[in-house]
């Protein structure tokens, strides 16, 4: 293999991408230089912020168009000019959609691989575990008995608030949109209940599972899902703000939640970003692997065969009809 075929933004989305709005390129593999690692894709992840890159809106930076598309990889070492790592480490950075990247050492994270299946580390052991770890032990800080609601509850960070949640004694309600993603956060999750959003009855349904109100809300959505759960608020109630899948592919910022329903409450309201708590990295990749193996952690996986296949399933993401973490197979293990 001499080229290394890249994934580029051909132009910005008008409301959900569709893969036209990407391109496929190729280049010479480059050689490592000093402190650098030349690498081999194995696994690519495909997360929702994207979409907020593409336009310009993610504090990460924007992905104009030309731009390589960014985002976090699994690879395999090939050449390393790095102290650090040797050829055959495996390891993950932010790399990009490409099949052959080269890395800054002092970038990458080297994987342990005997703590999981290598692809748990872009989704349960990766960013999202993080999310969720971070998310609801350090910020919701939930106590036996509470009830949690966590929206987009099928999801890679939403399915793990609400297993952890259950780990530690609470009640979890889940928010999910197809029949199967609202099976799946039961049947296998573990989830006390779960209701449709696209049931029409968001409201009612949220009465219905939570009578007593809410004392955790864990949002990954926005828009009418956040407001609706606001309404119903427990006293002493935590929000955590994690995700916007209402409004990434809009260009007009929906309304905000009516702040009279927050000082009822007397609620506190944070927002997650996940960079502030790489420090909780090694605690959650020991607590959230340990509890794998102990089968209180399960999770799901849409994956995708090939790389020029990422701007479909990334489509596919964006409209919701992805079954668990979206990830790319660009190599073999």
């Amino acid at each position: 293999m001499t080229e290394n075929t890249q994934v580029l933004l051909k132009r910005q989305s008008d409301g959900v991408p569709v893969a036209a709005d990407f391109e496929l390129a190729s280049a010479p593999i480059a050689a490592a230089g000093d402190g650098e690692l030349q690498c081999e894709t194995v696994y690519l992840s495909l997360d929702p912020y994207l979409r907020g890159r593409i336009s310009g809106r993610h504090l990460s930076g924007a992905i104009l168009p030309g731009d390589l598309m960014a985002g976090e990889a699994i690879s395999r070492v090939i050449a390393s000019e790095h102290p650090a790592f040797t050829a055959g480490d495996i390891v993950a950075a932010h790399s990009g959609w490409q099949s052959h990247p080269v890395v800054s050492g002092d970038a990458a994270r080297k994987i342990d691989t005997s703590v999981g299946p290598l692809s748990t580390f872009l989704g349960i052991l990766g960013m999202p575990g993080l999310t969720a770890y971070a998310g609801l032990l350090r910020l919701a800080e939930p106590k036996a008995g509470d009830t949690v609601l966590v929206s987009a509850a099928s999801g890679a960070v939403g399915s793990l608030v609400g297993q952890i949640a259950k780990i530690k004694g609470c009640r979890v309600v889940g928010i999910a949109g197809a029949a199967e993603k609202c099976a799946w956060v039961t049947n296998v999750a573990g989830f006390d209940d779960v209701v449709s959003y696209k049931s029409g009855e968001l409201r009612q349904e949220l009465d219905r599972v939570c009578p007593d109100g809410i004392d955790v809300y864990f949002d990954n959505v926005g828009g009418d899902m956040l407001q609706a759960a606001m309404e119903r608020l427990s006293l002493g109630a935590r929000v955590v703000l994690c995700g916007l899948m209402a409004q990434y592919n809009t260009t007009e910022m929906p309304p905000g939640p009516n702040p009279a329903f927050i000082i009822k409450a007397r609620a506190t309201v944070r927002g997650m970003v996940v960079y502030d708590h790489e420090d909780l990295r090694d605690e959650m990749v020991q607590h959230v692997s340990q509890w794998l193996r102990e089968g209180k952690i399960q999770y799901l996986e849409d994956r995708t065969p090939g790389l020029a296949n990422a701007p479909e399933a990334f489509s596919r993401l964006m409209h919701g009809q992805n079954v668990g973490k979206a990830i790319v197979v660009v190599s073999d293990e």
